[in-house]
């Protein structure tokens, strides 16, 4: 995780955007590089400040927030998208994450919870509430093609480690601390572990993990 996160808040309510503000910077090792009132100005911002992360809201004027957390990913300059709405888990959760998306967060619970899944997903991980695992694990066994090549299989064993470690939360010097490792091998291995199985976001791997039992919903 970078030593000062720079954070871009996109929201077409300015008084939200000041609070969310005023939250922020009040925590160390945060700064507000940038706001913005619609997805259009978000993704330009974005591309703009490469902020280590957007907290993006989904219903603004023009451009959805779904598009906008969309090609913000598709920058592939390693910002993560933090959405912040007040809509269910339900309806949006997959899509979210289908977008590029690391993780969703409600308006109602943000004084809480902002902060822990800013620090989650500007580290490379994504943010979920419990409900939101049983969520995805439900879509992914509803998606699942019967007789399909387990890509698995691709995995030597210590990859599976890493993977296992990796979609639980654990970050490079935790998951190098459990396998003797160090954290830069960690690392090497994610890549190879992306590489192998075609995913270019963490939430993808959050994703395979939770269809291949690797992470248990429970």
């Amino acid at each position: 995780m970078p030593e000062s996160v720079r954070i871009l808040l996109v929201d077409d309510h300015a008084v939200l955007r000041a609070g969310l503000r005023a939250l922020l910077e009040a925590e160390p090792g945060f700064q507000v590089v940038g706001e913005a009132g619609t997805g259009e100005d978000g993704v330009r911002l974005a591309a703009q400040t490469r902020a280590d992360v957007v907290v993006m809201d989904l219903s603004m004027p023009g451009m959805g927030g779904l598009e906008a957390v969309r090609q913000i990913a598709a920058l592939n300059q390693g910002t993560r998208v933090l959405v912040l709405t007040m809509h269910g888990e339900e309806e949006h959760l997959l899509p979210v994450l289908d977008a590029g998306g690391s993780g969703y967060v409600t308006k109602m619970s943000a004084d809480e919870e902002l902060i822990e899944a800013i620090h989650t997903v500007a580290r490379g991980d994504v943010f979920l509430y419990p409900s939101g695992a049983k969520l995805l694990l439900r879509g992914l066994k509803a998606k699942a093609e019967p007789g399909e090549d387990d890509p698995l299989d691709r995995l030597t064993e210590r990859e599976r480690e890493v993977l296992s470690y990796t979609v639980e939360g654990f970050s490079s010097s935790e998951i190098g601390k459990k396998l003797f490792i160090s954290p830069k091998t960690v690392d090497t291995y994610r890549a190879r572990i992306m590489e192998k199985l075609g995913l270019r976001h963490r939430s993808e791997l959050v994703r395979f993990a939770l269809r291949k039992g690797l992470l248990k919903a429970e």
